[in-house]
C-alpha cells in the first residue's frame, strides 16, 4: 500500500484498509450490543480475530450444540447400571467421552476469546476443567474394575449436572444457585433456632413417652431414642406422620395431645412461615443486587458500542443512521425492514439522520422488545360487495361484535352452559340445550369473521382464535357423529372452550406463559438438585428394595424383595415400586418426597430397615434443600412475578420505549388487538410517516401497522429488571464502575473489559 500511494490503487487500497477498520469496529461494537440484549457478562478480546470467535461462539448453533451434548450427557444415567434401557459399559463410555470432547471443545472456544488472566480466575471455567478430569479418571478406574469382574461406584455421575450450570449459556440457573448460596448465611441462624426448638421438644418427648412402654401403629418403641424421637419430630413439622405418631400417647391420656398441639403451632405454623420469609427476603435482596449489576453494566456496555462508533456532529456526538442500520442488521440479522425502520423512527425523533446518545444507549430494550407487525388489508366483503358490506344494519352488526356488551353476553352464555353441562345429559332438554349453545358459538365466529378481516382473525399469532375455532369444529363433528366421543369427550372440550372465550381467562394464561421462562429457570434449578440426589440415592439404596409381580407367587414379593421390611409399614403400604433402582424410578420417588405427605416417613423408615438409621439423613437433606428451600423460593418468586406481569396486563403500564411507539401512530396495544380485531383500532392513513420525508419509508412500510407485544418478555432478564425497576436509577446517573460492582457479592475483575 506504501508503494502504490501515488496512484488511484494506493487510493483504493486505503479506502479498503479504512473499510476494513469500520467493520471491525462495526463487529466490536455489535458485540457490546449483542452482550447488552441478552444480559451476558463475558470479558473477550478485542481483538479482531477474537470477535470474529467471540460472534461464532454466541452463534444460536453452537449454543444449540452445547445443550444437546449437556442432555445426552445427563440422559446416559437412563442407560447405565442400573439402567432403565441397559446399554454395554463400552457404549455409554465412548458416548460420555465424546460429550466430553464436546465439552472441552466449547471451553478452548471460549478460551481463545477470554484473556487468560480471566479466564482461570473464572470459577465455572475451573469448575468444567476439574469435572472433566474427574469424570475421565472414573471412567478409567471405573472400566478397570469391570474387567476383572468387580462392581465399581460410578461417583462422577453425580457432578454432570456441572456442565449444565456453569457453562455461560446456563446464567440464568447459575445466578439462582448463586442467590441462594449467598442467601444460606442469612437464613442459618433461623435454621439453626428451628433445630433447638425442635431438639428441646425431642428432650421433652423422651421424659415424657419413653418409660411408659408405648409402641407406635406399626410396634416400634415410642419416642425412647433420641435420634429416632427427633426424626419422628422433623417428620411431624412436614405433617408426614400426623396423627399416627400422636396417637399412642393421645390414647393414654388426651392431655398429652397438648405437647403435639403447641409443638405444630410452634415449628410448623410459626417457624416454618418465618423460615420462609426469611428466605425469600434475603433470596430476592441478593437477586435485586444482581438484577441492579446488570442493568448498569447493560448501559456501560452501550456506552462502549456508542463510543466505538460516534461521530462529532455540531457540538454533540452521534451515531449516523447508516452506520446505526449496519449495527441493527449485524445484531438482528433477522430483522424485518419495517421493523428496523420502525426503530430507526424511535431512535431518531427528529429525523436528522443520526442518533444520539441517549436513544443509542436505549437500543438493547428496544431489540428487546416483541414487535407484531400486522399488513392492514380490506375485508373481502368490502371488496366483493362494497354497498352491503358498508350499508347501516351491516355497520351495525359490526358495532354490536366490536362492543364490550357482546363480550359479556357471552359470558352469562358461557355460564349458563357450564350449569347445563353439570346436569344429567340423558335428560333430552339437556342434550337438546347442547345443540343450542353449539349453534351460539359458531354463531359468534361466524360474526367474528364478519366483522374482522379473516386473515388477521387467523393471524400467526392469533393461538386463541385458532384454538377456538377448532374447539368448536371437533365439537360439531363430534354432536353430528352421535358416538361415544360425545359422551366422554365433548363436555370436557366444551368447557375448555368456553373459558378461552373469555378475555379475563386469557389474560390470566397469556400471563403464564409471559413468566414461563422464568418457572422454567426454576425448573432447571430443581432438576439439577433431582438428578445429584437421584444419583446418590442410586448408588446407596439400588436393589435394596425390588417390585416382583404379587402373581407371581415369589415368597419374597409381600416384603418388597427384602425380608427386613417384614411387617413394616413400607411393605404392608405397598411402596416396593419407590425405590432407587434407575433413574426414572429415583425421580418419581423424589417427586413424592417433594409433595411430603405420607411418603416421607414412610420412604425414610423403610429404607432405614433395608440399611442404616443414617439413611433417614438422606431424607431429610432432600427435604430441606428441595422443599424448605427451593420450593418456597420457587412459589415465592413466582407469585411476585405474575402480580408483576398480570399487573401490567391489567393496568396498560407502558415504558418510555413503549409510549413512543404508540405517538408515532403505527402501534396499537395489546389489549386493542384481541380477537383480531385490528382495523377499527388504528388510523387507516400510515401516519408518523408521512409523504413529506422524501424517502422511502412511506413505501416501505405501507399498509403495515405494529402491535406491541413487550409484555411477552424475550429474556428472563427481561422480566426480572421490570420487576425492580422502580428500584433502579434512571438513565444518566448510573452510579462508578466501582459502585456497580459493589451491588453483587461477586466482583469479576474489570481490568481487560475493552
Amino acid at each position: 500500500w506504501g508503494q502504490r500511494g501515488r496512484g488511484g490503487g494506493g487510493r483504493r487500497g486505503l479506502s479498503f484498509h479504512t473499510q476494513y477498520l469500520q467493520d471491525e469496529e462495526l463487529l466490536l461494537a455489535a458485540a457490546y450490543v449483542s452482550d447488552a440484549q441478552y444480559n451476558r457478562n463475558v470479558h473477550f478480546e478485542t481483538s479482531p480475530q477474537a470477535i470474529r470467535l467471540y460472534h461464532f461462539y454466541n452463534h444460536w448453533t453452537m449454543r444449540a450444540a452445547t445443550y444437546f451434548f449437556i442432555w445426552v450427557d445427563l440422559a446416559l444415567a437412563l442407560f447405565e447400571e442400573p439402567a432403565v434401557f441397559p446399554l454395554p459399559f463400552l457404549v455409554t463410555s465412548i458416548a460420555e467421552v465424546l460429550c466430553l470432547t464436546a465439552f472441552f471443545g466449547r471451553l478452548v472456544h471460549f478460551a481463545k476469546v477470554t484473556p487468560q488472566n480471566v479466564f482461570w480466575k473464572d470459577t465455572k471455567n475451573i469448575c468444567v476443567v476439574v469435572t472433566i478430569v474427574l469424570t475421565l479418571i472414573d471412567l478409567v478406574i471405573y472400566g478397570s474394575l469391570e474387567a476383572v469382574n468387580i462392581r465399581g461406584v460410578r461417583w462422577s455421575r453425580a457432578l454432570r449436572p456441572v456442565f449444565l450450570i456453569n457453562f455461560p449459556e446456563s446464567r440464568q440457573i447459575r445466578r439462582a444457585f448463586r442467590s441462594i448460596r449467598n442467601t444460606l448465611p442469612d437464613i442459618l441462624y433461623v435454621f439453626l433456632l428451628f433445630l433447638f426448638s425442635m431438639m428441646i421438644f425431642s428432650l421433652m418427648a423422651l421424659k415424657l413417652f419413653g418409660d411408659r412402654g408405648l409402641r407406635m401403629v406399626d410396634g416400634r418403641p415410642y419416642f425412647t431414642s433420641i435420634l429416632d424421637t427427633a426424626f419422628e419430630l422433623y417428620a411431624l413439622v412436614t405433617t408426614a406422620n400426623s396423627p399416627d405418631v400422636m396417637m399412642p400417647a393421645y390414647e393414654l391420656n388426651w392431655w398429652y395431645s397438648l405437647y403435639f398441639i403447641t409443638y405444630i403451632i410452634i415449628n410448623t405454623y410459626i417457624f416454618m412461615s418465618v423460615f420462609l420469609a426469611v428466605v425469600y427476603n434475603n433470596y430476592r435482596k441478593h437477586l435485586k443486587n444482581e438484577i441492579h449489576t446488570l442493568a448498569y453494566l447493560k448501559r456501560h456496555k452501550m456506552t462502549e458500542a456508542f463510543n466505538i462508533l460516534k461521530v462529532k456532529v455540531g457540538t454533540e456526538f452521534v451515531v449516523k443512521e447508516a452506520r446505526w442500520r449496519q449495527l441493527v442488521k449485524v445484531v438482528a440479522p433477522d430483522i424485518s425492514s419495517s421493523h428496523l425502520e420502525l426503530l430507526l423512527r424511535i431512535s431518531d425523533e427528529g429525523q436528522t439522520g443520526h442518533v444520539d446518545k441517549m436513544n443509542f444507549l436505549r437500543l438493547a430494550d428496544l431489540l428487546n422488545i416483541r414487535v407484531v407487525t400486522i399488513n392492514i388489508k380490506k375485508h373481502p366483503l368490502e371488496t366483493w360487495m362494497p354497498r352491503v358490506y358498508q350499508s347501516s344494519t351491516s355497520l351495525l352488526v359490526q358495532k354490536m361484535v366490536q362492543h364490550r356488551i357482546f363480550v359479556w353476553v357471552y359470558d352469562v352464555i358461557i355460564l349458563i352452559n357450564a350449569i347445563f353441562i353439570a346436569l344429567d345429559e340423558k335428560d333430552s332438554l339437556i342434550s337438546y340445550a347442547e345443540w343450542l349453545f353449539l349453534s351460539l358459538y359458531i354463531i359468534e365466529i361466524l360474526l367474528k369473521l364478519y366483522t374482522y378481516e379473516p386473515s388477521a382473525y387467523f393471524g400467526r399469532k392469533q393461538f386463541w382464535n385458532w384454538f377456538d375455532t377448532l374447539i368448536i369444529i371437533a365439537a360439531l363433528l363430534a354432536t353430528v357423529a352421535n358416538t361415544t366421543i360425545q359422551v366422554l369427550f365433548l363436555p370436557a372440550l366444551f368447557l375448555v372452550s368456553e373459558a378461552s372465550f373469555s378475555p379475563r381467562f386469557r389474560v390470566i394464561v397469556t400471563t403464564l406463559i409471559n413468566i414461563g421462562p422464568t418457572m422454567l429457570t426454576f425448573g432447571g434449578l430443581v432438576l439439577v438438585v433431582y438428578y445429584a440426589f437421584a444419583i446418590v440415592g442410586m448408588e446407596a439404596f439400588h436393589g435394596k428394595v425390588r417390585f416382583l409381580d404379587p402373581g407371581s407367587g415369589s415368597p419374597d414379593a409381600p416384603v418388597c424383595g427384602n425380608p427386613a421390611l417384614k411387617d413394616s409399614a413400607f411393605a404392608q403400604g405397598r411402596y416396593c415400586k419407590n425405590n432407587f433402582n434407575d433413574l426414572a424410578s429415583s425421580l418419581i420417588l423424589l417427586t413424592e418426597l417433594t409433595v411430603v405427605n405420607q411418603c416421607f416417613a414412610l420412604l425414610a423408615d423403610g429404607f432405614a430397615l433395608v440399611t442404616h438409621q443414617a439413611a433417614k439423613l438422606y431424607f431429610i437433606g432432600f427435604h430441606i434443600v428441595v422443599v424448605i428451600l427451593i420450593v418456597n423460593i420457587f412459589i415465592a418468586f413466582i407469585l411476585e412475578a405474575f402480580f408483576v406481569a398480570y399487573s401490567l396486563e391489567k393496568s396498560e403500564v407502558e415504558t418510555a420505549i413503549e409510549k413512543k411507539i404508540q405517538e408515532l401512530g403505527v402501534g396499537v396495544q395489546e389489549e386493542e388487538v384481541q380477537d383480531g380485531g385490528l382495523i377499527d383500532n388504528m388510523d387507516t392513513k400510515d401516519s408518523g410517516f408521512s409523504a413529506d420525508e422524501g424517502d422511502n419509508r412511506k413505501k416501505a412500510l405501507k399498509g403495515l401497522y405494529f402491535r406491541i407485544a413487550s409484555k411477552k418478555y424475550k429474556t428472563v432478564d427481561t422480566l426480572l429488571q421490570q420487576m425492580f425497576e422502580s428500584e433502579i436509577a434512571p438513565e444518566g446517573k448510573d452510579p462508578s464502575l466501582e459502585e456497580i460492582l459493589n451491588f453483587s457479592p461477586k466482583k469479576p475483575n474489570f481490568d481487560n473489559l475493552a
